[in-house]
């Protein structure tokens, strides 16, 4: 019988080992109310802007408010950018944080534009080197994920494809989990999901596991066919693919298969959903919950980040028991979906811009974080 009281207790004070991509998120915010004289762009008047975690960050920060502990290890450039993240992480409750400089590459760092009036995000400007790690630099990641095995109750693998999860990382990694006698959960970004082998579970999204398949992967039905050949691929026992508000489905090597709905509500945006699921995943399986249980614990914060943004909250929850915690925790978001632009421009050359905040946009008082890309 499905005991969330129990399941949410256990996952308090877990210890999540979490690897992966770091990123550092910026969202500049403005108004938009004519076209530039010097180009047919348009012009915001900057009026604020912010800077977040973002990336495998989130995951480590989504860890903490669920409760957990996180040792978090990422790489970062030899720049402001990873300055910033360094002080950021810091302050985190609940993360410790081993972070690996490389001097040849910037800190993945992006900055996002977006119109106020309108909830539009209009524009986005990366800095980022998506190439895999040195040798070197691989060897430094190896050398400071490895001792902290021990100290780690579940891996977490969280793949963004930014050069932290290369091929070696990820073997050395897994095999040293399933050594340790450690589940390991991957949040997957290649298509190659050989490089996973020998994983507990992989939680790609719909479209990654249908390009990861070959699949139209489009109903409970069509996932649970093409899941055994993947999992047989990854050699992991199970597989839990993220289908935004159709739900999730999981399916097992032993041929089960359950399937969690998404809840009905208003939804804003969806995007960010993935680091949450793994984050809760991670800490149910840690304390001790079986599939169904896990995936029914992983849907719920999953549901409160998909549901109309609560008002701007002060800082982190503050309740003792995990049950409490789950109750009142509130993800942080990712940013919106693009919303629609289109630029009127007169004889004159004068021009105006119209926004239509699409469906899912999220609203300007909740907190951004990041897309997954």
């Amino acid at each position: 019988m499905f005991d969330f009281e129990a399941i949410s207790r256990a996952m308090s004070g877990q210890t999540v080992l979490c690897v992966g991509d770091l990123m550092l998120d910026e969202f500049v915010y403005g108004e938009v109310s004519r076209i530039s004289p010097e180009a047919p762009a348009p012009v915001i008047a900057v009026r604020r802007s912010e800077i977040n975690i973002g990336g495998a960050g989130n995951v480590a920060r989504n860890i903490a408010s669920l409760g957990g502990r996180c040792i978090f290890v990422g790489l970062i450039g030899e720049d402001a950018a990873g300055t910033v993240l360094t002080e950021a992480l810091a302050k985190e409750a609940g993360i410790e944080t081993v972070l690996v400089r490389d001097a040849a590459r910037p800190t993945t760092r992006k900055v996002r534009f977006v119109s106020e009036q309108f909830s539009t995000h209009m524009l986005r400007s990366d800095w980022e080197l998506a190439a895999p790690a040195a040798a070197a630099v691989e060897q430094q990641l190896i050398d400071a994920i490895l001792p902290r095995l021990a100290h780690a109750d579940i891996v977490l693998l969280s793949d963004y494809a930014k050069g932290v999860l290369t091929a070696r990382v990820i073997r050395n990694v897994i095999d040293a989990a399933r050594q340790a006698g450690k589940r390991v959960i991957v949040d997957p970004k290649s298509a190659n999901l050989a490089i996973y082998r020998g994983a507990t579970v992989l939680t790609p999204n719909r479209k990654e596991f249908a390009e990861a398949t070959r699949s139209r992967a489009d109903s409970q039905d069509s996932i649970a066919q093409a899941a055994p050949d993947a999992m047989y691929l990854a050699d992991c026992e199970a597989m839990l693919v993220t289908q935004g508000e159709r739900g999730m489905t999981l399916v097992t090597r032993d041929g089960g298969s359950i399937h969690v709905p998404a809840l009905p509500v208003k939804v804003r945006d969806v995007s960010g959903a993935g680091d949450t699921v793994a984050a809760a995943l991670a800490l149910a399986l840690a304390g001790g919950a079986d599939w169904e249980g896990a995936l029914r614990i992983a849907s719920a914060p999953r549901r409160l980040r998909s549901a109309r943004p609560a008002p701007r909250s002060s800082g982190q929850p503050s309740c003792g028991e995990g049950s409490c915690r789950m109750r009142r925790w509130r993800p942080r978001r990712r940013s919106s979906r693009p919303a629609a632009i289109s630029m009127h421009t007169s004889r004159n050359g004068a021009g105006r811009i119209c926004g239509s905040a699409s469906p899912t946009a999220v609203s300007t008082s909740c907190i951004p974080v990041t897309s997954r890309c």
